[in-house]
């Protein structure tokens, strides 16, 4: 898949979360690399052959007071080899990108993995 289609899938699912957390969403950079590099593994504690789909590096929402600010953007960074190493098909795929990107976006919020299913609930009309 080429890096342009992957980006697609990483817009649809961030596109997909509910509008009440994509207004709040603010000075967040969301990018693709091919690999989370070693020392990115070595610093999160992952040994190969295991690795990242995804990560959050920033302050989340629940740490950040009034001296807050001049920052730069909080990043989440999708990594796109592992998750096309791991997925039988284009299906799958957009599968686990949006469930990785509702995980980081979760971070970003601050939120614990119970709070995280939330992101995943349709938006009521």
């Amino acid at each position: 898949m080429t890096r342009a289609e992957f980006e697609s899938f990483v817009a649809k699912a961030l596109q997909a979360l509910p509008r009440r957390f994509r207004a709040k969403m603010k000075n967040i950079a969301v990018v693709v690399e091919d690999w989370a590099d070693a020392e990115t593994l070595e610093e999160m504690g992952i040994e190969p052959p295991d690795t990242l789909y995804g990560l959050y590096r920033g302050v989340d929402l629940t740490r950040r007071d009034s001296s807050y600010g001049n920052v730069l953007p909080d990043t989440i960074t999708i990594y796109q080899e592992p998750i096309e190493e791991d997925c039988a098909d284009e299906a799958e795929m957009a599968e686990l990108i949006r469930d990785v990107v509702i995980h980081e976006v979760g971070h970003y919020f601050g939120l614990d993995d119970e709070a995280m299913a939330e992101l995943e609930r349709p938006e009521e009309e």
